[in-house]
């Protein structure tokens, strides 16, 4: 059995990636066979690959190599499939929110707008950007399910999977409409944050994966309720983090201007907690900003020292520290492989690490 080196990430990095580009590559030449028209839309699909911190493939590896898998090539192939379906998140999600950059790159639609602009093409530029990131979205979603499929674990390994598999993706579709449906309600609760959080990021990012990883190895029926305890809290966590870096982030790191979220009208948790602490006056003002494509940096800035000042960027600190404790706990169980065990402790540093 192969010892880990430098982070659990890393770990499981090379080999997805390895993966990862033989697919594409092997796709790539079936597309352009279709048409030489398609290669814009490829490189398109191939820049959202080559990014992201590969948590999901991490935690689906170390699920299941703490359910006692060993370390064969056919459980990269599986975990690096889950790369595909999270850049049909990402194209989609961007497409939703409209948002211009992803990872400090444009964002898909944007990248092919900017192709119909510069051919000089009929018809209107955005409206096309999203059309064809949908589709390219959609194919990352076919490819993730032929990936999987295409992996060498045996076939039963791969049926026992299947349903980890198949939630996940259920569940994060109906997480990013649950999140569609708050935004237009004007949720403000801090429940209907946490429901979204839950589908949307915590099971999708976390728990399913780690599912996925144990019914590979054959032990979802022990470990499936332990894999549970640790990653919902954790997924919260991570996604808590996120949104606090929305606002407070550097762009450097997050690879998006300072306060997209803010511009956005994301109704996050840490809006939330602001809403509901602010002092009335401070919280009218800050809900007529919300979603405001033209903030400025002065307003940003305002936006940020009202969520400090009324406490809840601490709060939502205090339910990350706490979330973090929940998950480190549930891994004191003897149903984990010690080396899983000390890397799905070192993957909670990874994923809500205060820079990211």
């Amino acid at each position: 059995m192969t010892s880990s080196y430098a982070t659990p990430v890393s770990f499981v990095r090379g080999a997805v990636d390895t993966e990862l580009t033989a697919f594409a590559a092997e796709r790539r030449a079936e597309l352009l066979e279709i048409g030489p028209e398609l290669e814009p839309a490829m490189e398109a699909l191939e820049a959202m690959l080559t990014g992201g911190k590969r948590l999901r493939p991490a935690f689906c590896y170390w699920g299941w190599r703490g359910a006692g898998g060993t370390d064969v090539p056919g459980i990269y192939t599986a975990a690096a499939s889950l790369e595909f379906l999270q850049a049909c998140a990402l194209i989609h999600d961007d497409v939703i929110d409209n948002s211009d950059t992803r990872r400090g790159l444009p964002a898909t639609h944007k990248r092919l707008e900017g192709l119909h602009r510069r051919s000089g093409w009929s018809g209107g530029g955005a409206a096309f950007g999203q059309g064809a990131a949908i589709l390219i979205g959609d194919l990352c979603l076919a490819w993730s399910d032929q990936m999987y499929a295409a992996s060498e674990l045996p076939l039963k390994a791969l049926h026992d999977g299947r349903g980890p598999f198949d939630r996940m993706r259920t569940e994060v579709m109906a997480g990013q409409y649950l999140d569609m449906l708050e935004q237009v309600r004007g949720a403000e609760s801090v429940e209907a944050s946490l429901r979204v959080m839950h589908y949307k990021a915590a099971k999708y990012t976390v728990e399913r994966p780690l599912h996925l990883g144990a019914a590979l190895a054959g032990r979802a029926d022990d470990l499936t309720p332990v894999y549970t305890a640790y990653g919902l809290p954790l997924g919260i966590a991570f996604q808590l983090r996120d949104d606090v870096l929305g606002v407070f982030g550097d762009p450097e790191q997050t690879g998006k201007p300072a306060g997209d979220d803010l511009r956005e009208g994301k109704r996050t948790l840490i809006v939330a907690e602001t809403l509901e602490r602010a002092p009335a006056a401070d919280s009218a003002r800050f809900r007529r900003l919300l979603g405001d494509p033209g903030l400025t940096p002065g307003d940003v800035e305002w936006m940020r020292g009202v969520t400090t000042e009324c406490g809840a960027l601490a709060a939502c600190e205090r339910r990350i520290d706490d979330y973090v404790g929940q998950a480190a706990d549930a891994l004191d169980s003897d149903l984990i492989d010690d080396e899983a065990r000390r890397s799905l402790a070192d993957l909670i540093v990874a994923a809500t690490a205060r820079e990211h």
